[in-house]
């Protein structure tokens, strides 16, 4: 029997809070600090998993559920974008990674906003590092799954006829 609507998205919600503490696991019970690039899937992940609360909460009607199930979904393929850009970053020659740029900190304290928000879409030399990795898998390769699982579960939940 397949979950209703409602339960779907929450269900979804409740795999974008599991990769978020994943990832607070990884930061501050392993000492591994996220890069620029880490941080942007991190927003994504939680705009996606916000939208999804929103969805189960609201509990809206046929042409509801597939404005949040598009909204969600799109976010997500905007996030594995971003976890694709970071998994090619890691499979560049040294030679051709990016220089490493000043902390997040800095840029953020002393950059204009557009620069700022390049260095988080576009990443510097340090996302390029392998810090962890699980099954062969570096962890942007998988939040880059998580994020094509995450759209796909909500294209589905959401655009599926299974009520009038």
């Amino acid at each position: 029997m397949l979950p209703k609507p409602r339960l779907g998205f929450f269900l979804g919600f409740l795999f974008c809070i599991s990769l978020l503490v994943i990832a607070a696991w990884l930061q501050f019970g392993k000492g591994l600090e996220p890069c620029p690039l880490c941080i942007t899937q991190r927003a994504f992940v939680l705009v996606v998993g916000l939208v999804l609360l929103a969805a189960a909460w609201h509990n809206p009607n046929r042409l509801g559920r597939r404005i949040y199930a598009t909204l969600a979904g799109s976010l997500a393929l905007l996030g594995s974008l971003v976890s694709a850009r970071h998994v090619w970053l890691q499979h560049l020659p040294k030679d051709e990674v990016p220089a490493c740029g000043p902390g997040l900190s800095y840029v953020l304290e002393h950059f204009p906003l557009t620069e700022t928000l390049k260095v988080l879409v576009s990443g510097t030399g340090e996302c390029s590092e392998i810090d962890w990795s699980f099954l062969g898998l570096s962890i942007p390769a998988w939040t880059w799954l998580a994020f094509l699982l995450l759209a796909g579960w909500a294209l589905w939940n959401g655009w599926r006829d299974n009520t009038p």
